[in-house]
């Protein structure tokens, strides 16, 4: 199987490993153009707008917003008519991501100078959430999980679902898990419309604080427009893999671990990374033989011609400084003590242990979020959870004698600055000695 073939001891293997991994963040401008025209277009004329756009886009004949809401009885018909074994399923992976994200939640708390003045910090969630979740020919009830659940435990008062339902056909799983994870509404609408309704409000689609969740060039573009009047998760990439393997994993399973992100899209990214040359021929037999056995061959083959790579390194040491040079979004250890490797791992979304734990179980059911840094962002960034929906707030609470012994400290601060205001306000609470 195609597929590019690297080396640690290669003379351009650094500018070979740069060129691999280069993401362009170059914007098309007609797109950034057309969606600032839809943007605009949606904070003038509202809902109008709105069922304008899904009736051009979607293919829909909707006659007002009405038809494009989806109610909760609606939500709940869909989770009595998908099978049994897709419920069970769908119920299990949610309580185990709420069990996950319940551990993040952040309490406030305050502590007391010996004056008396209180300092603090005061945690409270969002008021409103906006998550969209991609529609048409794929569905992605783990994405409404993933992003619904970590605001519902964070206490956000609403969360908003939009999802595009082009020619009207609405997927009955994703409907089901939006039930589950507790949104409190549903529309079908998508692009960078449904963004813009999210971010300014209409008079049927509430403004929220925070837009969260995936979708394709045109909401992401429109995110990066709106951010500011409201928060996003992130502008992500492609999804990647990397695969640190001791050579002694079935070659098999690391063939089929790297093929679960490279299905995704024609340029997503999957990465070997070994030190045992005959285990990466291994895999890349392996690759050949099982390609032929999946839906998504063609789109497979293209990621890894274009932008997948075996990676032969010295030794596990080297491959690890490898990780984190791409700062990846999804890294499988598959090793011996992987356990002990990770603690060398500095800058990875998430990382998978051991051979037995494929990246596939994080995308559905482990629990932890499978809303990751991707394009090396990890090296700054993190998972969403349930701290993306809540906010902190300062206390601080002078006493008078505090307000007098900080005023002292304030005022000659403030009078360096020029700020003359500032230092008069400050003395205004100076106690005479």
């Amino acid at each position: 199987m195609n597929t590019h073939r690297l080396s640690s001891t290669d003379a351009d293997f650094d500018a070979r490993l740069d060129a691999l991994t280069a993401w362009s963040e170059e914007r098309d401008s007609e797109v950034t153009e057309r969606v600032h025209a839809i943007i605009q277009d949606v904070r003038r004329r509202g809902d109008a707008a709105l069922v304008e756009y899904t009736n051009r886009f979607d293919r829909r004949q909707a006659t007002d917003m009405a038809e494009l809401v989806i109610d909760a009885d609606a939500l709940q018909a869909a989770l009595a008519r998908i099978p049994a074994a897709h419920r069970e399923a769908l119920e299990i992976a949610a309580e185990r991501v709420r069990s996950y994200h319940r551990r993040q939640l952040t309490e406030s708390w305050q502590y007391r100078d010996e004056d008396g003045t209180l300092l603090g910090q005061q945690v409270t969630a969002l008021d409103r959430a906006g998550l969209y979740v991609p529609g048409g020919k794929a569905a992605y009830p783990s994405s409404v999980l993933m992003n619904a659940i970590p605001a519902q435990v964070a206490g956000v008062g609403e969360v908003v679902m939009v999802s595009p339902s082009p020619d009207g056909e609405l997927n009955d799983t994703v409907l089901a898990a939006a039930a589950i994870a507790g949104v409190s509404r549903v529309l079908s609408i998508g692009g960078a419309q449904a963004v813009a309704a999210l971010a300014y409000g209409t008079e049927t689609v509430p403004a929220v604080d925070k837009i969260v969740g995936p979708g394709n060039i045109y909401v992401a573009e429109a995110k990066r427009q709106v951010f500011g009047k409201v928060g996003i998760d992130m502008i992500a990439g492609p999804s990647e893999i990397v695969v640190v393997c001791d050579g002694h994993s079935d070659p098999d399973w690391i063939a089929m671990d790297l093929f679960s992100q490279a299905e995704h899209d024609e340029e997503a990214q999957a990465i070997l990374l070994c030190p045992d040359a005959a285990f990466i021929d291994a895999v890349q037999a392996s690759m050949a033989r099982l390609v032929t056995t999946l839906e998504r061959e063609t789109i497979i083959r293209t990621s890894m011609a274009d932008r997948g790579a075996l990676i032969l390194t010295r030794d596990l040491n080297e491959a690890i400084e490898v990780v984190n040079r791409l700062a990846p979004e999804h890294l499988e250890l598959s090793m011996a003590d992987a356990e002990q490797w990770a603690k060398k791992v500095r800058h990875a979304g998430a990382i998978f242990l051991g051979r037995h734990t494929p990246e596939a179980l994080g995308d559905y059911c482990a629990g932890p979020n499978h809303v990751l840094p991707t394009s090396a962002t990890a090296r700054f960034s993190s998972p969403l959870g349930v701290y993306d929906f809540q906010k902190r707030s300062s206390l601080i609470g002078c006493s008078p004698a505090g307000a007098s012994r900080l005023a002292a400290v304030a005022s000659p601060l403030a009078r360096s600055e020029g700020l003359t205001a500032h230092a008069r306000s400050a003395e205004y609470r100076l106690i005479e000695s």
